[in-house]
């Protein structure tokens, strides 16, 4: 049975009692009957999920190491993402190539995608891969830091 776009489960007993479940009635009971003092539900601890562990794929890497990310709307998750990257993996060389680095990174901001690149420091440009970025040189060295990782 549905009721409001809901499945109602019809089977389900009425809650009659002020514990989550049948068994911490019981226990609560079993511990009012032995004259046990004691507060129920009382106390809150805080406490973090541990992180997860995620990947990144990046849209293209360059003999050179560059690895570039094309982007064409650049959404706040895509920009959490990067910055927990960049924070984790200090080495990567990440640039990102834009449809237009002046778009705003949300409707009404005046931080447009060229301005969080700057203020987080990374290189980026429009449309398409400046030749300067292929031609860098260092491949050796980006071949070496990829072993130590």
């Amino acid at each position: 049975m549905y009721l409001n776009g809901k499945k109602k489960n019809l089977f389900r007993k009425k809650r009659t009692s002020s514990y989550r479940s049948g068994l911490e009635e019981n226990v609560i009971n079993n511990l009012k009957q032995r004259n046990v003092r004691f507060k129920y539900e009382q106390r809150v601890i805080n406490y973090f999920k541990p992180a997860t562990k995620h990947k990144y794929t990046p849209d293209i890497e360059l003999e050179n190491g560059i690895l570039i990310e094309i982007k064409g709307f650049f959404k706040r998750e895509d920009r959490k993402k990067h910055l927990l990257v960049k924070e984790q993996n200090p080495k990567l060389d990440i640039r990102f190539i834009f449809g237009n680095s002046r778009n705003k990174i949300y409707k009404g901001s005046k931080t447009s995608y060229a301005d969080w690149c700057l203020k987080h420091g990374f290189v980026f440009a429009d449309k398409v891969i400046p030749t300067d970025w292929i031609t860098r040189k260092d491949y050796e060295n980006t071949k070496i830091n990829r072993r130590m990782e």
